[in-house]
């Protein structure tokens, strides 16, 4: 899994979270500040990162700084891949 592919993954995964259209993502947009993400929607948000990026993710894991900005959460989805917690 690579950078652009996961960024692009996401872009998907927060459309369909947001139900909006999302045409511009960079690795500096912030989750809650600039997209509106709240609590609710960080977990459909991680259940449909589970589903379509075969990640198995352990809220236990999850620190806030995930959550900061696109970049924060690429960086954690990559390593969890890397770490073998993808299917």
């Amino acid at each position: 899994m690579n950078r652009a592919k996961t960024i692009a993954q996401l872009r998907d995964t927060l459309a369909e979270v947001l139900d909006k259209e999302i045409p511009e993502l960079t690795e500096e947009t912030r989750l809650f500040e600039d997209l509106a993400l709240d609590s609710t929607s960080v977990i459909e948000m991680l259940m449909v990162m589970e589903d379509t990026m075969g990640l198995e993710i352990d809220p236990e894991e999850l620190e806030p700084e995930v959550f900061a900005t696109v970049g924060s959460i690429t960086d954690y989805v990559l390593a969890t891949a890397a770490a073998g917690k993808a299917s």
